[in-house]
């Protein structure tokens, strides 16, 4: 393994993406280089894009997306992903050239793309980001602390959902703005998935009072990692929205109920106490009587059926008389009416946030 220092100028020059929006490009003091040096998920990399492929931009730290050009020199989380609509990739194990597989900043060796998806952006790593003491730094570094978990916490809605884009953070992201219209504080988690700022500013901008994701507990992506490390998200950011005291939370599961983290964490009983009522999305009427009926297998609390479906009359009206539950548009969701639509006891927001104040 080869070090090498870096000036900060360069540093400052890089173009930082969201999963590495946490750095602290004073920490940085030298590049880990050489084919002896093999990356783990999480570990910071400086890479040059060396040919622009699917993702010809990348999510800054805040938020604004920036056009990417041969040449430039980026920073960004090794990780892996799967997205049915996009890529399955997965980190490679040295530091030759790979892809950037999400614009969120994820560096990764694709295996899959889906048909209509553009080969991805290429990137050549440079060298993995080294402290002072020539120690990796890694997006653990700055995860949130794992706090002692409530026996009470507030309501939590659960959205899961059939696939990639079935409208998911729509549905979370609405129900955000219904609960607030009707007065609540509302916290909102997205558990799941591959880091990207999207999602959580969408929920932000609908009104979540604190919007946390996966990345704030360590992690680029939640592909391949253990069911016990999604359980370990679920509590840290739940218990951190517990301490923002907030009403009711909301929590986003990404992909759909047979990718492989989603299925786990449906057998899960982290997820079964957490979660107080879950919301189905769907693009269609057969989907959403599939996902209600394994989720009632589970014995997990569906409560409403929402998604791409909605956009649909006719797909809506089969949904309802073929499940028999109230299947939410975006208007619906973004109604003070949906908490009594949901029939969200008040009660346990009150207990809850009184646990909350002896603590305190």
């Amino acid at each position: 393994m080869n070090k090498s220092l870096i000036s900060q100028e360069r540093l400052i020059k890089a173009k930082v993406a969201y999963t590495s929006r946490n750095l602290r490009l004073e920490s940085v003091r030298a590049l880990l280089e050489g084919d002896d040096v093999i990356p783990n998920p999480g570990d910071m990399v400086l890479a040059k894009i060396t040919k622009i492929g699917q993702h010809s931009g990348l999510e800054l730290a805040h938020g604004r997306r920036s056009a990417l050009f041969v040449g430039d020199e980026i920073i960004v989380c090794y990780g892996n992903r799967y997205a049915p609509d996009q890529f399955e990739a997965q980190v490679p194990r040295d530091l030759g050239a790979c892809d950037l597989v999400a614009s969120g900043g994820i560096a990764s060796l694709m295996n899959h793309r889906h048909a209509s998806i553009k080969a991805p952006t290429t990137i050549q790593p440079i060298g993995l980001l080294a402290d002072s003491n020539n120690r990796r730094i890694n997006l653990k570094d700055t995860a949130l602390s794992k706090l002692a978990s409530l026996h009470s916490h507030p309501y939590t809605v659960g959205v899961v959902g059939t696939s990639m884009n079935a409208g998911k953070t729509t549905t979370a992201a609405t129900l955000i703005r219904g609960l607030t219209n009707a007065g609540y504080a509302v916290g909102a988690a997205k558990v799941t998935g591959t880091g990207s700022g999207r999602d959580t500013w969408l929920m932000t901008d609908a009104g979540s009072k604190l919007t946390l994701d996966f990345t704030h507990a360590g992690f680029p992506s939640t592909y391949l990692i253990a069911p016990e490390q999604v359980d370990a998200i679920i509590e840290t950011l739940v218990a951190h929205l517990n301490v923002a005291r907030v009403d009711v939370i909301v929590i986003e599961v990404a992909d759909g109920l047979f990718q492989r983290e989603t299925a786990a964490l449906l057998n899960s009983k982290i997820f079964a106490k957490t979660v107080d009522s879950i919301i189905f999305a769907a693009g269609d009427a057969m989907g959403a009587v599939a996902g209600a009926e394994l989720l009632e297998r589970k014995k997990l609390p569906i409560t409403a059926i929402s998604g791409r479906l909605t956009a649909s009359p006719l797909a809506a009206a089969e949904t309802a008389n073929a499940t028999g539950l109230p299947v939410l548009d975006k208007a619906t969701l973004s109604s003070p009416a949906i908490v009594d639509i949901l029939q969200i006891p008040l009660q346990k927001m009150i207990s809850a946030q009184a646990q909350l104040a002896n603590r305190a």
